[in-house]
């Protein structure tokens, strides 16, 4: 476990050796707070006059905070693929994966611990991002049962993106390739549940190998055993292929 550790560690801080996570982080901060003053001004000019008569009315929490995260599921298609892209593209493109694999290190250690790493960013952004609902609990009466709910949802949205980049970083020596791959492979889910929940061609199958089908149950509040069986099936089965490809990699020398 330590062994992980360390290279979840080092990775985490390897990201922030460049200013590149930094102007991630500084970037999406950016765009969302955008949107998160614009729904506030929206929310504070149209919707709060409309449901102040309405009974057990939806209050800021649903029109403000839950698109939110919304939003940061779907910014954080184009920038996950980004972050997973140097995983092992980058260590092979520099030749220092075989110095990796020759060490005592197991296979399952060096993926665990580059996913970790990764981890530890995407934890560092949605607890950024829950700032935005506390700024507003000073204002207005939040529902903080649902923002933990889609706090939890976004985190297994973006560990699942994450998974899917460290194994298809693993398969190519060019980190612009493994990018372009995982957004691709990310997208392709994307446009299986617009195909799924379109009127003229529904399919619940379709609907229900997407991300989005099962991140929509998190961010309306509800926590669905079966979509966190979803999410870590979804995880274990793309880190077992990037341990497999190690594997197959030292037998191959």
């Amino acid at each position: 476990m330590s062994n992980i550790l360390t290279i979840a560690t080092t990775e985490f801080k390897r990201m922030f050796n460049s200013p590149f996570a930094w102007s991630v982080l500084a970037i999406l901060q950016f765009i969302l707070a955008m949107m998160f003053l614009t729904r506030v001004e929206e929310f504070a000019e149209v919707y709060q006059q409309q449901i102040a008569t309405v009974e057990n009315a939806p209050g800021a929490t649903f029109f403000i905070v839950s698109p939110i995260y919304l939003w940061a599921g779907i910014v954080m298609l184009a920038v996950m693929p980004i972050l997973t892209m140097r995983s092992f593209a980058e260590e092979r493109m520099n030749q220092t994966l075989t110095l990796l694999r020759s060490s005592p290190l197991s296979s399952v250690q060096i993926v665990l611990g580059k996913y970790l790493g990764i981890l530890f960013f995407v934890i560092l952004f949605v607890a950024m991002l829950s700032l935005m609902p506390i700024a507003i609990s000073f204002g207005t009466e939040i529902d903080w049962g649902m923002v933990v709910t889609s706090s939890l949802g976004l985190f297994l949205l973006l560990a699942s993106f994450a998974a899917a980049g460290i194994f298809l970083s693993s398969l190519t020596s060019q980190p612009v390739i493994a990018a372009v791959s995982s957004f691709g492979l990310l997208m392709f889910l994307v446009v299986l549940y617009l195909s799924g929940d379109s009127q003229s061609n529904s399919s619940e199958l379709f609907i229900y190998l997407s991300h989005f089908s099962h991140f929509e149950t998190f961010v309306r509040g509800v926590i669905d055993t079966s979509d966190i069986v979803y999410y870590l099936l979804f995880i274990v089965g793309f880190l077992v292929l990037a341990v497999k490809k190690l594997d197959n990699d030292r037998l191959l020398g």
